[in-house]
């Protein structure tokens, strides 16, 4: 016994010894290492992130600004557009009603009745510019499925309460499933609601999941979401004009990073210079006229 209480004394010694003589991390150094390692043991890979400068081009709420788009803002028609004209990513927003209808809108009302207040019937009256119902997400599905090349971008809307977030990331993430869409290399996800971000990053971490912000008060740095599992950004264009290493700051943390809306033709090339990954406009060939050789395309 006497021989066993050296030898604890003699380990513990030697326990001290290592923990003052090995080398220590700054607090800020330590939590960068943890929020990129956690980014990127989560995050599927973005096509456009270290692709050689290119950039990928995202259609905002379809590529409904053209004659073949109806006109008509996250119709079937522009998801459509959007896929005929060969860009990337096809963006479009969903909300929830009360009968648990998934619904594809970007305003939280319908001709002034709030989409999760009222159920799916109320709006069976209601139509887009184009003669078209409002399209559930099924519905818009069926599109999307015609076209592995051009990615869909679902933005799933805030709600007034968590619960209500819940049952729109649950609901949707079960007609993916059941239509054969719940794949990666198929589907994004980007939100406001740093809830649903979190509900993404944590069940669903193979998907890019990008947080939505035009904050242009509160300090958006992106390590605070790669902190939380958050693989993405996809913020206002201007809040990188504003803060232009936020880009770089992004990449290194492991995350993709989008602009959004970026219609004019110096803003589109401010972001071209700034190396985003992805470029959300309502005037997508004037992006792609702009990119040229370095647009990023699907195979």
């Amino acid at each position: 016994m006497k021989h066993l209480g050296i030898l604890l004394l003699l380990a513990v010694a030697a326990l001290i010894v290592y923990s003052c003589s090995a080398p220590r991390q700054s607090a800020g150094s330590t939590a960068q290492n943890q929020a990129s390692a956690a980014t990127k043991a989560s995050t599927t890979s973005f096509p456009a992130v270290g692709q050689d400068g290119k950039i990928a081009i995202v259609a905002h709420r379809g590529f409904w600004n053209c004659e073949a788009g109806g006109k008509s803002e996250n119709s079937i028609a522009s998801l459509k557009a959007a896929q005929d004209a060969g860009v990337w990513g096809s963006e479009c927003d969903v909300h929830i009603t009360s009968d648990d209808v998934v619904l594809v809108n970007h305003n939280n009302d319908i001709n002034g009745k709030v989409i999760e207040n009222h159920k799916y019937s109320d709006f069976a009256a209601d139509r887009l510019p184009n003669g078209e119902k409002h399209p559930t997400l099924e519905e818009y599905l069926d599109q999307a499925a015609k076209c592995s090349t051009t990615k869909l971008i679902i933005e799933l809307k805030p709600h007034n309460a968590e619960a209500r977030e819940d049952a729109l990331v649950a609901k949707t993430i079960a007609i993916l499933k059941s239509k054969g869409m719940y794949d990666p290399s198929r589907v994004l996800f980007i939100s406001f609601s740093r809830h649903i971000c979190d509900l993404i990053a944590q069940d669903h971490p193979r998907f890019v999941n990008q947080f939505l912000s035009a904050n242009f008060v509160k300090n958006e740095s992106p390590i605070a979401y790669a902190k939380r599992g958050i693989n993405g950004i996809d913020y206002h264009y201007k809040m990188f004009v504003v803060n232009p290493t936020w880009v770089s700051g992004a990449h290194e943390l492991g995350m993709s990073v989008n602009a959004w809306t970026v219609d004019k033709e110096a803003d589109i090339k401010e972001m071209i210079n700034l190396g985003v990954d992805a470029i959300t406009s309502n005037e997508p060939l004037l992006v792609r006229e702009l990119l040229g050789d370095k647009e990023f395309k699907n195979k």
